[in-house]
């Protein structure tokens, strides 16, 4: 064959059959993603039943071994689990919705902040300080009082003539797109939690069923077996992994809301439950965590040190959280490749916006405990608990 004669331009029948699958793949794959991104609205709320039925089914498998029909247990479950939830619920809708409305006036008095800062760092630059509303002393605040740097006090003009310059404006006009944002996807939102919720009571009804008639409707009884196997396998120890990792972020999340509130920090139970959720996103989630918090220390209390230490008491709670109780937790049968993670965060981000975020570690999880099934695709399973030489 002219094909391994060194000519680039004569290829032999199977290098021209490989390349033609490796790009019928890579087309596949790059449909598959287009179709995943443009049916978001169908598939989160699927793929978040799923997770959360996954999470659900142990206790309604418990339930049903003391005599309780599924049909019965799984709605007296998510009523006992929904009732809590609704209730925190209610307790965090006013202090959210209240930082929403604020988010103007806070990009507005960080932005005041750092022109401060900048106009200390540049003699040069005008002198013009801007004096925020101070709010009311708290424990924190008078704390803060052994950090502050005095700031000359300014007329009205000042402080029109500074909210009126360019980048002010910029910044007020972002916060209120973000509001608006938010106010506007409310009833998307909506109907998919609701959408969710139904969807989870159906999958644990009669999600059991269905999968076992599946099975049954193989001919060779091997196959059934191995699918049994597998469906089982997966299922307890993504259900495991599920619940750990629920049980670590509420704990995260009541301990980071704890120390706040000796902090005397705002709201910290709202603090607390967003650190919570965040945390579902390794790596990612931490960092927007520690900015929020850092940005709201800022706006309340100035640009003085001090008003980092919120931010830097749950970041020091996160790493011990990252860095001793999750590994322990989890054990070395779950890890995964930091880089990997990372990248993978990406593309569900990219795809699926804050709920790709949350569901991306949940999704590799299950990815690599079906793998881990068959031998065939032990290098995929092996890419993915890739560890630093």
């Amino acid at each position: 064959m002219q094909g391994h004669d060194g000519d680039p331009s004569a290829l032999s029948p199977s290098s021209v059959r490989r390349r033609f699958d490796t790009a019928l793949w890579v087309l596949v794959g790059l449909a598959l993603l287009y179709a995943i991104q443009q049916a978001a609205s169908l598939l989160v709320p699927v793929v978040a039943a799923m997770l959360l039925a996954l999470l659900l089914n142990p206790p309604v498998l418990w339930l049903g071994r003391m005599r309780l029909p599924r049909a019965l247990a799984a709605p007296m479950l998510m009523i006992a689990l929904g009732v809590p939830f609704a209730v925190l619920g209610a307790q965090l809708v006013e202090p959210a919705q209240r930082w929403i409305e604020r988010a103007p006036e806070l990009t507005a008095r960080v932005n005041e902040q750092l022109e401060t800062l900048s106009e200390a760092l540049d003699p040069g630059a005008s002198t013009t300080t801007v004096v925020a509303t101070a709010p009311e002393p708290t424990r924190f605040g008078r704390f803060l009082d052994w950090f502050s740097v005095s700031e000359s006090e300014t007329d009205a003009s000042a402080v029109e003539e500074s909210t009126s310059s360019p980048l002010m404006n910029r910044l007020v006009s972002g916060g209120m797109d973000v509001a608006m944002r938010v106010l506007s996807d409310a009833p998307v939102l909506v109907a998919q939690f609701l959408s969710t919720v139904i969807l989870v009571l159906f999958f644990l009804i009669y999600g059991p069923a269905l999968y076992a008639t599946l099975v049954e409707t193989q001919t060779d009884p091997e196959r059934s077996e191995k699918l049994t196997r597998i469906a089982m396998d997966t299922q307890r120890q993504l259900s495991r992994y599920i619940l750990t990792v629920s049980v670590i972020n509420a704990l995260l999340g009541a301990t980071t809301a704890a120390a706040l509130w000796l902090l005397d920090f705002p709201d910290p139970l709202l603090w607390g439950m967003m650190v919570a959720f965040l945390n579902y996103a390794p790596y990612v989630g931490p960092i927007i965590g520690v900015t929020i918090i850092a940005v709201a220390g800022i706006a309340e209390y100035g640009l003085a040190l001090a008003s980092l230490v919120p931010a830097v008491t749950y970041f020091t709670i996160n790493a011990l959280e990252a860095q001793l109780v999750t590994p322990q937790a989890l054990g070395l049968h779950m890890r995964m490749n930091p880089l990997l993670i990372m990248l993978w965060l990406m593309l569900w981000g990219w795809l699926w916006g804050v709920v790709g975020v949350l569901v991306a570690v949940p999704l590799l999880v299950c990815l690599k405990l079906v793998l881990s099934q068959f031998p065939r695709y032990q290098a995929g399973l092996k890419l993915i608990e890739a560890r630093f030489r």
